[in-house]
């Protein structure tokens, strides 16, 4: 993995822990507001992961063997 990528990746990764607990207290306590935020929090940063681990396949796969080799290939799946 390029190095440029991993304190984002971190920094997504602790944005989705830290708002964690908001949406367990809004469980614990039955509040909608606290479970919501929490919820919609910790969905936002998981999505922008998301997109940055597509930015990361779409780098390495003119680089990497291995990344190449999860493309779908059309041609091979016919008879």
């Amino acid at each position: 993995m390029p190095k440029h990528h991993q304190p984002m990746i971190n920094i997504l990764n602790l944005i989705s822990f830290v708002d964690l607990p908001f949406c367990i207290w809004g469980l614990i306590q039955l509040n909608i507001w606290p479970t919501l935020l929490g919820i919609i929090l910790v969905l936002l940063g998981k999505m922008w992961f998301l997109d940055r681990m597509v930015w990361l396949y779409a780098e390495m796969k003119d680089n990497n063997s291995e990344y190449r080799s999860w493309l779908y290939d059309d041609k091979k799946s016919r008879y």
